[in-house]
């Protein structure tokens, strides 16, 4: 007799919620700050509002969690990654300095990190093995980060029209931009910063694209 797969696990009230929030701290947020950042009641999130006053559990609305997944520029896809048993906010990345990630050897064809030469920062992170950290040089990306300021990038995320993302060129140029339009032959990025212009390259000149998916401001 052949054998029958196993039925699907059921969700969980706990596993939810616990979903909801490491989708906040994705964003650097708190549950009320991403309810407020959505467009809800600040309390919307809270654990507090999690049970019924009689007891009984209190479930998310559809509507609340795709006003989320909106508010933090996350998909779908996403959630569903935070729903499972991958990697914790404050696990340890790979962490770089921005101007040594144009130079070689720190990264494979895929855009992981390989070699030598990273150090390791705790940080709320990604369920992205792969994921790593670089630290912000200079000033060319004000307002959006800041000397000093660390950004999470994930190589596996998903990416999206308006994503901010880590680019890197055949030539060995790094760049964070935001993502503008992506074709099989262009890639259009807006720059962070008004004083820097615009990018426009086409698909051969680039090595690797991923997303930024925290920033610890």
């Amino acid at each position: 007799m052949a054998k029958q797969p196993k039925a699907a696990r059921p969700l969980t009230h706990a596993q939810v919620w616990a979903a909801l929030d490491r989708l906040a701290e994705r964003a650097g947020l708190s549950p009320s700050g991403l309810a407020k950042q959505s467009g809800l009641d600040p309390t919307t999130f809270n654990k507090s509002k999690r049970v019924t006053g009689d007891g009984r559990e209190r479930w998310p609305s559809t509507e609340s969690l795709s006003k989320a997944l909106a508010a933090s520029n996350a998909s779908m896809e996403t959630f569903v990654q935070l729903l499972g048993d991958g990697p914790r906010a404050g696990q340890s990345v790979p962490l770089l300095g921005f101007a040594q990630a144009g130079a070689g050897g720190y990264f494979d064809d895929s855009g992981f990190p390989a070699g030598k030469g990273w150090d390791e920062v705790a940080l709320p992170a990604t369920t992205d093995e792969h994921a790593y950290a670089l630290e912000i040089e200079g000033d060319s990306m004000k307002p959006a980060y800041r000397e000093g300021d660390i950004i999470v990038v994930s190589p596996a995320t998903a990416i999206r029209r308006g994503d901010r993302v880590v680019v890197r060129t055949t030539g060995g140029e790094v760049m964070v931009k935001e993502l503008k339009r992506r074709t099989g032959k262009v890639l259009e990025l807006a720059s962070l910063n008004p004083e820097h212009p615009d990018r426009m390259l086409d698909a051969e000149e680039v090595t690797w694209i991923a997303r930024v998916v925290w920033a610890s401001q």
